[in-house]
């Protein structure tokens, strides 16, 4: 079996830095991934960004 290895990092977008004193999913988020691919990772895990319902969450 052949898998492919891949890095990455989990960061929830708030806690990229903004004018707002969060960050969003805008701007912010472009220099994040930006900066991600420069440093050659592939993967960018985020926690919900919105409450779950019942049985949508492990």
């Amino acid at each position: 079996m052949n898998m492919n290895r891949a890095s990455g990092i989990l960061l929830h977008p708030t806690s990229l830095p903004g004018t707002p004193g969060i960050g969003t999913i805008g701007l912010e988020a472009r220099a994040f991934v930006d900066w991600l691919s420069e440093a050659n990772q592939t993967l960018w895990q985020v926690l919900p960004l919105s409450p779950t319902g019942y049985g949508d969450s492990p």
